[in-house]
């Protein structure tokens, strides 16, 4: 037996892939520290991904012969079966899953061809490569649940057209708008969060395979043929970089985060809009809770939850991003705190969309409520300066006039519309009675019909726009 071979049995003994410069055992509070199978073993699919792409690169080198390749090929298909059943399953002595899945493919394979896989790679790039193939495919799931949600939105908005409800700014009313248009307004956020995915997956779709530590290998290990074996556009351009390097794990936090957010924003709204105070919608008893004491209660728990995992999302992205800022190059052990904030914004997203769907499917809008309140607040003011604009009176004086219109309106109790003719003429001259005809809120909608404003007809060219991007799904 090689010394090699000596130095790999009892580097497998201690459960690590490395040990044979060492005398004695690692201190025990040291190997717990080190070890990150207890978080890292869900990318075990994707190592042995990886492995039997390297195998195929070793044979192509020489350092396999054909038969040796199929045996491992047929072993490391069993390895992955068991995994995913369970009988192989990480040891608390397993390091990482690097060195759980070695063991166990030696398991199968035996230590003499079993031990010739490691040959060309280091875990430096075997783990900067995992990460990437790994959120690859989550960014697949995470893309078709906010496909889901867009098209609820969208469904909704078909569902309301024509519906007014107040726009606000400042939290305060501001202008009348269609509820199909601020329905819109949560949709385009999460499709710029599907373009921040497609335009990063060009990033992430490269391989640092072959990388090895942080120099390359010595073993002729053609990186394009593991890279195409992987499904990956092809090798990274700098083998320190490609190690040393998680912008892109850190790119896709930022862009989970700010899908985090976006809910976040609408669900601050629909808390908002389910009080006795605005009641503006009632949400669905399946999507709602209650109290443990007070048996009126109906809580917005899915939207409240969805307001604090935004929270928790920016602090994964947050403690990320300060790992990554002082590191020199290249490959340092802090980069193993890289996994556990994306793995938590994964499984965070994967369980908040579809509630959050569910949420906005089924909750009912008070149409009658919306299209009262839209006038409210004196949200027609605009129209009238603008209406005073169109009769070639300066926009200056035109505020200001508009704005002694309110005044007179608040000192009284009236609404904008409720003004007497003559009473309007005291104001001005200029508020002819003519001005009447921009005094609704159908008008003032329909007025605003410049692209991408909430006339209806505009509010169409949204939905066929979204269609585009997002086919309605079937019921």
């Amino acid at each position: 037996m090689s010394n090699e071979a000596v130095g790999s049995n009892k580097a497998s003994e201690a459960g690590s892939l490395w040990g044979g410069r060492f005398e004695g055992s690692t201190a025990e509070s040291v190997a717990r520290l080190s070890r990150s199978i207890q978080f890292d073993w869900r990318l075990a699919k994707y190592d042995i991904d990886g492995t039997l792409a390297h195998i195929k690169a070793l044979q192509s080198a020489g350092y396999l012969n054909l038969a040796e390749l199929k045996k491992l090929e047929k072993d490391l298909v069993e390895l992955a079966k068991r995994v995913e059943l369970g009988s192989f399953q990480a040891k608390p002595s397993d390091e990482d899953v690097h060195s759980a899945l070695e063991r166990g493919l030696i398991e199968i394979s035996g230590g003499e061809l079993g031990g010739k896989v490691r040959a060309g790679r280091s875990r430096n790039d075997q783990i900067a490569t995992l990460i990437r193939t790994y959120l690859l495919d989550q960014s697949d799931v995470i893309q078709a649940l906010v496909e889901e949600l867009v098209d609820v939105l969208a469904v909704r908005a078909e569902e309301h057209l024509g519906v007014a409800m107040p726009g606000r700014t400042h939290f305060q009313h501001a202008q009348p708008v269609l509820l199909s248009h601020h329905l819109l307004a949560h949709a385009w956020p999460l499709l710029r969060d599907l373009e921040r995915f497609a335009d990063w997956r060009k990033r992430a779709s490269l391989s640092p395979y072959g990388a090895g530590a942080l120099a390359g290998n010595t073993l002729g290990i053609d990186p394009n043929l593991v890279a195409q074996e992987l499904g990956l556009a092809g090798p990274t351009q700098n083998s320190i970089d490609a190690t040393s390097s998680r912008d892109v794990v850190a790119e896709f936090g930022f862009i989970a985060t700010m899908i985090g957010i976006n809910l976040s924003r609408f669900a601050e709204e629909i808390i908002i809009w389910a009080t006795a105070e605005f009641g503006y919608v009632r949400l669905a008893d399946a999507f709602s809770t209650g109290s443990s004491i007070m048996p009126q209660k109906k809580n917005p728990d899915v939207a409240e939850l969805a307001r604090g995992k935004a929270g928790r999302m920016i602090g994964d992205l947050t403690g990320l991003l300060s790992t990554l800022k002082g590191l020199p190059l290249a490959y340092n052990r802090d980069l193993q705190e890289d996994k556990e904030p994306v793995f938590d914004m994964v499984d965070t997203l994967t369980v908040l969309l579809p509630a959050f769907s569910g949420m906005v499917a089924t909750m009912k809008f008070n149409v009658e409520r919306l299209e009262a309140l839209a006038p409210a607040g004196f949200s027609l003011a605009t129209d009238v300066a603008e209406w005073l604009v169109k009769k070639k009176v300066v926009f200056r004086d035109a505020h200001e006039i508009t704005g002694n219109l309110v005044s007179y309106c608040e000192k009284h109790g009236l609404e904008l519309h409720e003004v007497p003719d003559a009473e309007m003429a005291k104001i001005s001259e200029a508020l002819t009675p003519d001005v009447r005809e921009v005094l609704s809120v159908a008008g003032s909608i329909k007025a605003r019909s410049g692209a991408g404003a909430t006339a209806l007809p505009r509010v169409l060219d949204q939905l066929t726009a979204i269609r585009r991007l997002v086919p309605k799904r079937d019921a």
